[in-house]
């Protein structure tokens, strides 16, 4: 398959986030990854959809050589600031201590590998508090600690954390 995000689970093999989020969500419901609510549901998945469709796929391997050299960490940087402006202005609306309110969800799923591309770019992230905070209070939860892109054992030995 040689795409990553991907998942042998159940006998299959899954590949990219969104696909891996939602069977999760459906064949192993606890905890939810998608609220009750339908307009929070909604939400949770508008903003995951922003992520993964609008800021890192710039982010790729495949764009990266296309744009090469020197000019890599300006492509990356241009595109994570612009889908960046847009997502905190929609976390401002949205977010309790999470993305969508007080509880975790496939937007905050999303949100973690995001930021650590911004930091591996060098993406001031000053001007994001609400993502700053969020992510914060992700990062301290046991389960994004050990399942964080540093810690993965492909991660290259310059990106470990």
């Amino acid at each position: 398959m040689q795409q990553v995000p991907a998942l042998k689970i159940d006998g299959i093999t899954l590949s990219q986030s969104l696909a891996i989020i939602q069977y999760l969500e459906e064949t192993r419901p606890n905890p939810r990854l998608l609220p009750q609510d339908l307009k929070k549901r909604a939400q949770a998945r508008m903003i995951s959809d922003h992520i993964v469709s609008g800021i890192q796929p710039l982010q790729n391997l495949t764009f990266l050589k296309q744009v090469g050299g020197e000019k890599k960490l300006e492509w990356a940087q241009r595109h994570i600031t612009c889908g960046f402006q847009a997502l905190e202005q929609t976390l401002q609306h949205t977010a309790g201590r999470y993305c969508i309110g007080d509880e975790v969800s496939m937007a905050d799923l999303c949100l973690v590998p995001q930021v650590y591309n911004a930091e591996r770019f060098k993406v001031d992230l000053a001007p994001y508090p609400t993502i700053t905070r969020i992510n914060k209070s992700l990062l301290e939860l046991e389960a994004f600690q050990v399942s964080h892109p540093c810690r993965q054992p492909d991660t290259p030995v310059e990106l470990r954390a």
